[in-house]
């Protein structure tokens, strides 16, 4: 096969896998964002009575003959107790999808519920208590504590990009952590803590999926499938595109540009050099796979790509650790520190 055919296979290939991985991404974080409330599919409504069957003339009708009266009614009453075998079969399906629906409503509340008291008491760096959360979820669901602090755990890390971990192995009290591991990455944006560490992380993994460069119209379509809008201010962000084209591009950690030769002027967002040093596309793809519920090699044309970062970053520490060691060494030879 010509080079320039596998060329052009592999573009499809990358960007169909974008296409899919970042939709997923936005669908699987919007839910965790409305507490995991996916109603069931609804139910066909049956036809009207009114509409002609399928395969059946709507012109005007013969008078049926006498002998063929007979089948014809029994056929027709059959049909009818059918449809209402049906009918009722899909009420008796709706009823119990709805009720299953409502008892899955009071913990999905509760999510939200301990999720924002998690939030707070991150933004206001005061510890976090599991007696605390206790009270926040009441007596009523307490045996259902453990699954509701395991929701909005993955809840957190998902949206959020926050894992909320033991202080100690006796699990009374919790603390929340960047899952990026950026030393800085509880500083204070805009009054709190949440928004660098929330909004960075799906953003490099939208940018990623996109060949490392994604176009301001798909960030910000992505952006409004997990509630967030241009121009309007968010509860937990704070604004939004000042977040995004101001605070996170000051800092490094995104770039901010317009598209060469765009006319009207065009804009895309790529990785910053800060984010280019601090956090590896391995770490991107990791948080990606759990999204998808999958593993990173199901990602094959990224997953290769962040090989070659990791095998580069191995690289470059080597360099730097020779580096540091020839130094190191030169002098303790002459005696006198470098300055």
């Amino acid at each position: 096969m010509p080079r320039g055919h596998k060329s052009k296979l592999r573009a499809r290939e990358k960007r169909r896998q974008a296409q899919g991985g970042s939709q997923g991404l936005a669908g699987a974080q919007a839910a965790a964002a409305e507490g995991e409330e996916s109603p069931s599919s609804p139910v066909s409504p049956a036809p009207p009575s009114s509409s002609p069957a399928a395969g059946t003339s709507q012109g005007p009708e013969k008078a049926p003959s006498t002998t063929g009266a007979a089948p014809r009614v029994s056929r027709q009453k059959s049909k009818a107790g059918a449809k209402r075998r049906v009918q009722k079969k899909k009420s008796s399906s709706s009823a119990s999808n709805s009720t299953e629906r409502a008892q899955k409503d009071p913990l999905n509340r509760k999510v939200g519920i301990l999720m924002e008291f998690l939030l707070e008491r991150h933004n206001l760096k005061e510890p976090i208590m599991k007696a605390h959360m206790l009270k926040m979820v009441s007596k009523r669901f307490k045996e259902h504590f453990p699954e509701i602090l395991r929701r909005a755990a993955e809840h957190l890390e998902l949206v959020f990009g926050l894992k909320l971990k033991e202080v100690k192995p006796n699990g009374l009290s919790y603390t929340l952590v960047s899952i990026l591991d950026i030393a800085d990455a509880g500083s204070m944006i805009s009054g709190s803590v949440v928004p660098k560490s929330g909004l960075l992380l799906p953003l490099l993994g939208v940018i990623f999926l996109s060949g490392n460069q994604a176009s301001e119209k798909d960030v910000w379509e992505f952006l409004n499938i997990l509630g967030v809008y241009d121009g309007r201010r968010h509860s937990v962000f704070g604004e939004p595109r000042k977040l995004i084209t101001q605070d996170l591009v000051q800092e490094k950690y995104l770039e901010y540009r317009q598209v060469p030769g765009s006319d009207p002027p065009s804009y895309e967002f790529l990785w910053g050099p800060r984010a280019h040093a601090d956090i590896s596309k391995m770490k991107i793809l990791e948080f990606l796979a759990k999204v998808h519920d999958t593993v990173p090699s199901a990602f094959p044309l990224h997953y290769a790509e962040a090989l070659r970062d990791e095998e580069e970053r191995a690289q470059a520490a080597a360099r730097a650790a020779s580096t540091a060691k020839a130094s190191a060494r030169s002098q303790a030879i002459s005696g006198h520190p470098s300055p």
